[in-house]
């Protein structure tokens, strides 16, 4: 039987591992994906919507061009370091 602590780490260790992971399988999934945003998506629904709302066009650092800037380019080493720790602390706590 494994001790408590033993879980702990491997509860911590999947948490981390899992939120890492998931952002951006869940981007390409919405159409986030590495080659643009993909057509009659959740995220070109998004692009239109804050293309009507801002004349036509999607300001630079909005959501949008945030979240198809990480579709593109994946997350950065600090931002998987951060994600990583979260995912680590929630599955601690389960």
């Amino acid at each position: 039987m494994m001790g408590k602590h033993k879980a702990e780490a491997v509860t911590a260790a999947i948490g981390g591992v899992v939120a890492v992971a998931a952002v951006p399988v869940a981007l390409t999934v919405i159409g986030f994906t590495g080659t643009g945003i993909a057509g009659a998506s959740i995220a070109a629904k998004m692009m239109s919507a804050v293309a009507i709302a801002n004349g036509g066009g999607v300001a630079a650092g909005s959501l949008v061009a945030t979240l198809q800037s990480v579709g593109v380019l994946g997350l950065s080493t600090t931002t998987n370091a951060i994600l990583g720790g979260v995912g680590a602390a929630i599955g601690y706590l389960f």
